[in-house]
């Protein structure tokens, strides 16, 4: 409960007289549920009887009675709380429609109120209609998008004005320009809406939802997906299993326009489905890169001396925790890996005075500038959202009025300043967050931010150009590496991968431990061994659980769950060594597709293009980076993913924060 206020009345006109209002009192409360935040009016009375309750479904504007038996009833008594979960995880909407009554009926006073009581979702929030102030009680009015106007709610005991405070958290309201009492739920465009209020209603609800806003769906709670769904993209047919694969093509083709993903029955990779990759090699990891070993290849000046070399060693094994607020500057771009300790130490001078000057933009713009900045105004309280809601559990952002809370908002609100177009998109905050974690200063936070954020731009972007790309990049791969596997998700409806979203969307930022994500990603900035290693991270992951998948016949929401089940319980280490096997797998390949060639980018003078099974006659092989393997010493993670005693307990030391 984010809100509750008692005193909250009904002026109903259910007295005696026609021209008298019966004043009902209720409680008002605002509760942010799992996956949603529901407004709810209940009477004093605690004998109020739900069957009167009226409920509407979200994809329909009808309103319909929720009856009960006498049975059910009486059963609900005892077991309140449960039931109460219970109902609320079914109903999406409950609107307003008062009853008619016959002259002459003896109606009670809970009967009366029950007739009143609501709750009902924010997604289902049109506008507030607000009485001008001096005019007697605070009252306000809510209207749903169905066009349905609940009762005027009055404020006997203080005003509704803590109410709107607390609903700007959860929902962006602007006052409407053509009736100053009326303030209006602004619209978020496509990549600018909340994760939460997902997975919440009925299967057709569902689909429209992810395809007019894929970014939702996928950050959302994937875990209340149930059987439900599988009958939203397959018939009701029981003969008909599947819908064609030009139909799902249709349909994701307009989520994701110019989403081109091949299907089975399309020619074209055949010859990838002949092509032999090789038993994956056995792999090893060493510990993570020690405090000496990083002084040991800096000279006097503090020039790092071999840039690839420690590369080399932090993708095989990471960073200690000691050295990621000074290694991950270079590994970012923040800090040139040529720059003294001189020139690292004067740029660090200017980009705070850039920082600040940034700063003092959104800082200095007073409220009545932000009122007529609806685009500030918008980035400010989604900011103000994801905050208050990102990695709470983490000691360094838990509590109330955390410092760390503070500077992850004037980061991203200074971001926005820095790029304005782009602004603030959720999920954002998700990839600052571990950022900010490590740095422990705002100005180093946000450039290294802003450095990351030169690499992910075009995930956040309007036209999902960078997300298109991925998930057309990780079909290919997939399918070089596993076609049978791909065959199967094909079967399914899954094929166009997309419960690989928020892996791609936030780079496995909410599907590892806050600690692993450190390591994961600090092993990804290396670029090493080849471009885009993070799709063959996914392609890892995935045939990790190809098993399991086929041997139990998953079906399309099956799969979707199983894969968002998945999160927090990857082994990190295991993921690595996998990811790297079937990249020197791929590069070992003597006739790698040129599509692979390219997404990987490697040099590859023996290139079978896509449509063409000819060799080449001289014979040349894959140019690989074998120096990658080569003088890295102390191996202590194999592929199976076990480790020594020693090792573990050396890691484990290594990621206590200092």
């Amino acid at each position: 409960v984010v809100y509750e206020q008692e005193g909250v009345f009904i002026h109903s006109s259910c007295g005696k007289n026609d021209d008298q209002d019966s004043l009902i009192a209720g409680i008002l409360r605002v509760i942010e549920k799992e996956n949603e935040v529901v407004v709810d009016w209940r009477p004093l009375d605690e004998t109020l009887d739900t069957s009167n309750i009226l409920c509407a479904g979200k994809d329909s504007s009808s309103v319909v009675e929720w009856t009960q038996t006498p049975k059910e009833k009486c059963s609900r008594g005892a077991d309140r709380p449960s039931s109460y979960e219970a109902e609320w995880d079914m109903v999406t909407t409950v609107s307003f429609k008062k009853k008619p009554h016959s002259n002459g009926d003896a109606t009670t006073h809970a009967n009366r109120e029950s007739k009143w009581s609501f709750l009902f979702s924010l997604t289902d929030l049109k506008s507030i209609k607000q009485n001008k102030e001096g005019m007697g009680w605070s009252y306000l009015v809510f209207c749903l998008k169905d066009d349905v106007k609940l009762p005027a709610l009055h404020f006997h005991h203080g005003d509704s004005k803590p109410l709107i405070k607390c609903l700007e958290k959860h929902v962006v309201l602007n006052e409407s320009p053509h009736d100053e009492r009326v303030l209006l739920v602004k619209t978020q465009k496509s990549l600018s809406q909340s994760f939460e209020n997902l997975f919440d209603e009925p299967s057709y609800g569902l689909l429209q939802k992810w395809k007019k806003d894929p970014y939702v769906v996928t950050m959302g709670k994937f875990s209340r997906v149930t059987n439900y769904i599988v009958g939203s993209l397959r018939s009701s047919d029981q003969s008909n299993q599947r819908r064609p694969p030009s139909e799902m093509a249709d349909f994701l083709n307009d989520t994701i326009p110019g989403l081109k993903i091949n299907q089975q029955e399309e020619p074209g990779f055949e010859v990838i489905t002949r092509i032999d990759l090789g038993k994956q090699p056995e792999v090893s990891r060493r510990e993570p890169v020690s405090a000496e070993e990083w002084a040991k290849n800096m000279d006097s000046e503090g020039r790092i001396l071999d840039a690839d070399y420690i590369k080399r060693l932090i993708f095989k094994g990471g960073l200690c925790h000691t050295l990621r607020k000074e290694a991950w500057k270079f590994l970012l771009g923040y800090f040139p890996w040529n720059s003294t300790k001189e020139e690292r130490a004067n740029l660090q001078k200017r980009k705070t005075d850039e920082y600040f000057r940034m700063k003092l933009q959104w800082k200095s713009v007073s409220e009545e500038q932000e009122k007529r900045n609806s685009r500030l105004r918008d980035y400010r309280s989604l900011i103000e959202k994801d905050v208050n809601r990102t990695d709470r559990t983490n000691k360094f952002y838990e509590g109330e009025d955390n410092p760390g809370l503070i500077l992850l908002h004037d980061i991203l609100m200074t971001y926005c300043m820095y790029d304005f177009d782009l602004g603030y998109v959720q999920g954002m905050s998700d990839l600052l967050s571990p950022v900010l974690y490590v740095m422990e200063n705002e100005v180093d936070a946000f450039w290294c931010f802003v450095s990351y954020m030169d690499q992910m731009h075009q995930n956040f972007e309007e036209q999902m150009q960078g997300m298109k790309t991925q998930l057309i990049q990780l079909s290919h791969l997939l399918r070089l590496l596993d076609s049978g596997f791909c065959s199967y998700l094909e079967s399914q409806d899954s094929g166009y991968l997309y419960f690989c979203f928020r892996w791609l969307l936030i780079r496995f930022k909410r599907e590892f431990s806050f600690q692993d994500i450190l390591r994961l990603w600090e092993v990804m900035w290396t670029e090493l061994p080849c471009q885009n290693f993070h799709l063959l991270l996914c392609c890892a992951i995935l045939e990790s659980e190809k098993q399991q998948i086929m041997d139990k016949h998953y079906g399309f929401n099956e799969i979707l769950k199983h894969i968002n089940e998945l999160s927090m319980k990857i082994d990190v280490e295991y993921i690595l060594c996998k990811a790297e096997a079937i990249s020197m797998q791929m590069m070992n390949c003597k006739e790698l597709p040129q599509t692979v060639s390219e997404i990987l980018g490697i040099e590859n003078s023996l290139v079978t293009p896509d449509s063409d099974t000819g060799e080449d006659e001289s014979g040349a092989e894959l140019s690989c980076p074998t120096s990658l393997y080569q003088s890295i010493p102390s191996p202590g993670i194999a592929a199976n993913g076990t480790r020594d005693g020693a090792q573990q307990a050396a890691e484990t030391q290594s990621l206590t924060p200092a």
